[in-house]
């Protein structure tokens, strides 16, 4: 009987060990660790990762895209990334930003961002849309499905990113509105990300079209990623009135779709406050409501929103703050409407510094930062975004501690899609198995550089970002010649 005891043993000892070699280092023990040579080393780092709560000086191997380990032990790497002093987090998940190029992702990187999704807007054509990115991107990218881009292809809206004629001032017709929403239906079985709504920029949409749109998302268990109606409230609005937060609170209660409120802080207005409390109410009412914001007090729209139709009237005091990055200037009401004609982005105030702290520090948001670039102008919050939280709110307001900083930047975004995406379930973390997006940062010099005249100056202190185990900043300039970015989708069913 021993014996045979003895045998069945050694047949266990050895199929847990022909099961470690076919698995290859997926989830190595610290002797296995040690004796592979990984394709990068992360050495000597501060790593932290939300998630686990880790915050300890350790070694991280890569190889084949992922993390392979994480060991307190020397490891051997092809390549080796001295971390001593810096911190080693998982690369940041952007879940809103417009511009989606090279110029656009370059910023990015020196930012810390690891993943950049297009989820407010989103886009009409899933399929060609990743198919134009593919291959070609310095980091990971993603969209939703937009009932934006979707009404205006139907009804011919001859506007950019942002409808300027029919899908932004006609109500749809019964039969143009089941075209939208077969669009949609189809966005999201070829594996967009989440379903974009933006009925600030739709403002003739009824709220019966915003239920239908809901509705389709909730088929799908994807969150619509929402810019709720009334545009960007400028300091002076009267608190106590969010119909447009009610909206998409009612919408999400009648579907049952997950909802996610963008940039709280500048559609909030002098409601902020509230509506995040409102927010934290309806989930503990077992509601999937999430939110986001961005750390600055001004905002950038198209000059063409439906928002500003027939501000023609307001005093001189209304155009003053307004920015025109094209060429700098401060707007007047004749240089307003003159732009108004000709189309294009516009900077302008969205909310009073105290509301804008206000989001930033809460709990319940996200980071991200409605970034876009193109040829050099636009708004600052593309460039600095990111290392703006770790450097003002972390390191000079103490306003927030790191890992409540980076879990805002890292877990909670790819938390917001992993049940729709099971991809995200391994972004946003530093864990073995997880993706090898990683940024590794200063805590006492990283701070942003870009400015309203200047929003294209890279930030500092960050001087190594990985993504999928491929450099793509490293000794803090931008690698040329790579593209490890992938375009990260949900299941495609269709």
């Amino acid at each position: 009987m021993a014996d045979k005891c003895a045998r069945n043993i050694a047949k266990l000892t050895l199929g847990a060990a022909t099961a470690l070699l076919l698995f290859g280092i997926a989830r190595p023990t610290p002797a296995f660790a040690q004796d592979v040579t990984y394709d990068v080393v992360i050495v000597n780092g501060r790593v932290m990762d939300p998630e686990s709560g880790l915050d300890a000086v350790r070694n991280v191997g890569i190889g084949g895209g992922k993390i392979r380990a994480i060991s307190s032990g020397a490891l051997k790497g092809k390549q080796i990334i001295d971390a001593k002093g810096l911190v080693v987090s998982p690369g940041f998940i952007d879940l809103h930003q417009h511009g989606q190029d090279a110029e656009n992702y370059a910023a990015k990187a020196h930012d810390g961002v690891t993943t950049a999704l297009e989820l407010e807007v989103g886009v009409a054509d899933v399929d060609h849309w990743y198919g134009e990115r593919e291959g070609k991107a310095l980091i990971n990218f993603g969209a939703s499905v937009g009932h934006i881009p979707v009404r205006m292809a139907v009804m011919h809206d001859p506007g950019q990113l942002l409808p300027s004629a029919d899908a932004a001032h006609r109500e749809a017709t019964p039969q143009e509105m089941e075209q939208i929403l077969s669009l949609l239906e189809k966005g999201l079985q070829r594996g967009a990300l989440a379903v974009g709504v933006g009925p600030a920029y739709t403002e003739a949409a009824t709220n019966w079209e915003i239920v239908q749109v809901f509705r389709v998302a909730a088929k799908h268990h994807a969150s619509c990623h929402i810019h709720i109606r009334a545009g960007a409230p400028n300091s002076a609005a009267t608190p106590g009135h969010f119909p447009g937060f009610e909206e998409a609170i009612a919408a999400a209660a009648i579907s049952g779709a997950p909802l996610h409120i963008v940039h709280i802080q500048s559609t909030g207005g002098p409601d902020v406050v509230h509506e995040l409390q409102m927010i934290s109410e309806a989930r503990s009412r077992d509601m999937d409501v999430t939110t986001e914001a961005y750390p600055y007090t001004m905002g950038m729209t198209s000059i063409q929103a439906a928002f500003l139709d027939h501000k023609e009237n307001e005093p001189d005091s209304y155009f003053a703050p307004m920015l025109w990055p094209a060429t700098g200037e401060h707007l007047t009401r004749d240089a307003f409407l003159r732009y108004r004609k000709e189309g294009g982005m516009i900077i302008l105030p969205s909310n009073t510094q105290e509301n804008i702290d206000a989001a930033i520090e809460s709990p319940l948001t996200m980071i991200a930062s409605d970034g876009a670039l193109f040829n050099g102008k636009g708004h600052p919050r593309t460039a600095g975004t990111y290392a703006r939280v770790l450097g003002h709110y972390v390191r000079e307001e103490k306003a927030l501690d790191l890992m409540t900083a980076l879990k805002k930047m890292t877990l909670m975004p790819a938390q917001r899609l992993e049940k729709r995406a099971p991809a995200f379930k391994d972004k946003g973390r530093i864990r073995v198995g997880a993706d090898a997006d990683i940024t590794v940062f200063d805590a006492s010099t990283v701070i942003d550089k870009a400015t309203y005249e200047k929003p294209l100056q890279y930030s500092e202190g960050i001087p190594f970002v990985l993504v999928g185990g491929v450099p793509v900043v490293q000794d803090g300039k931008l690698v040329e010649g790579v593209f490890p970015g992938r375009g990260v989708r949900a299941p495609i069913s269709q």
